[in-house]
């Protein structure tokens, strides 16, 4: 008995200050979440009404929530696509024999590192002023477009920034897979006469699916979650709104703290259902050395 005390004690003490931040940063934020969804609420009066589920049924014919869902669902699916595929291409090139490999990690690297505030203030000036600029001296077509005045250009303004940034970091991820990629099972396959496409799609890809399922699943968090660049680059104009950046108008702009915690709280399960299933398809899919 007194064994036990004394394990539970001392693990306590290990996970005890992690579980109560936890606790404080997430889990209770949640349920108060959870219970704002459920008032009439401008989130500054001190006065509220509940009104159960009301909130829910209204974003259902928020036209302007299914817009910016269907935006944000878009620009999900590109973003993550070209993410992964830039930064595993990045990872591939800075894993072989280049000797400048580590400086060109972090120059690769350092987008990560800024602000998306921070960057979303500095490509608008890249597109607006600098991308003009280079129009005019170069006559090139894809410097002469409005980027930030059209839905269009918009969204792949976004893309282009969104990928920039995120690429870096996915990269770190896989390199660390390919640094891991057993020498021995690769030099077989070349004894073996395998192309470079056969060992990089029947060796090196199935043995670093654990990298692929991180990149994948923090790829498309970061996606459906994009407020930053959202906000410093269009502001929402155009239909370019995200999910986030609605919710963020609809609670602090519109006083309308119900009704954005409803459509938080929706947004929340949808994303963890989405990310929960390719959790699942890419763990399925992961082999061992």
């Amino acid at each position: 008995m007194k064994k036990k005390m004394k394990n539970f004690i001392s693990g306590s003490v290990f996970v005890g200050p992690a579980l109560i931040f936890f606790l404080i940063v997430e889990i209770i934020p949640l349920l108060m979440g959870v219970y704002y969804s459920l008032l009439r609420w401008n989130g500054l009066s001190a006065k509220s009404t509940f009104i159960g589920l009301d909130n829910y049924v209204r974003i259902f014919s928020d036209e302007n929530f299914i817009k910016s869902f269907v935006f944000t669902f878009k620009f999900t699916i590109v973003n993550v696509f070209l993410a992964d595929l830039v930064a595993f291409a990045l990872a591939l090139v800075l894993t072989s024999a280049i000797k400048t490999k580590n400086v060109l990690r972090t120059i690769f690297f350092l987008p990560n590192v800024l602000s998306g505030l921070i960057l979303g203030f500095i490509w608008q000036f890249i597109f607006v002023r600098g991308f003009t600029t280079l129009g005019d001296v170069t006559h090139l077509g894809v410097f002469q477009l409005p980027w930030l005045g059209t839905e269009a250009t918009g969204y792949w303004a976004t893309i282009i920034v969104s990928v920039w940034q995120m690429a870096g970091y996915l990269m770190v991820i896989y390199i660390a897979g390919l640094s891991n990629v057993p020498v021995d099972i690769i030099e077989a396959a070349d004894i073996d006469g395998a192309s470079k496409f056969d060992v990089l799609k029947k060796i090196t890809i199935p043995l670093i699916m654990p990298s692929v399922t991180i990149c994948l699943f923090l790829a498309i968090a970061q996606s459906f979650k994009m407020f930053d660049l959202n906000f410093s680059l269009t502001h929402g104009a155009f239909d370019t709104r995200g999910v986030a950046l609605n919710i963020y108008d609809e609670a602090f702009t519109s006083n309308n703290f119900g009704l954005g915690s409803a459509k938080a709280m929706v947004f929340f399960v949808i994303v963890s259902v989405i990310s929960v299933f390719q959790v699942w398809i890419t763990k399925s899919r992961e082999v061992e050395a």
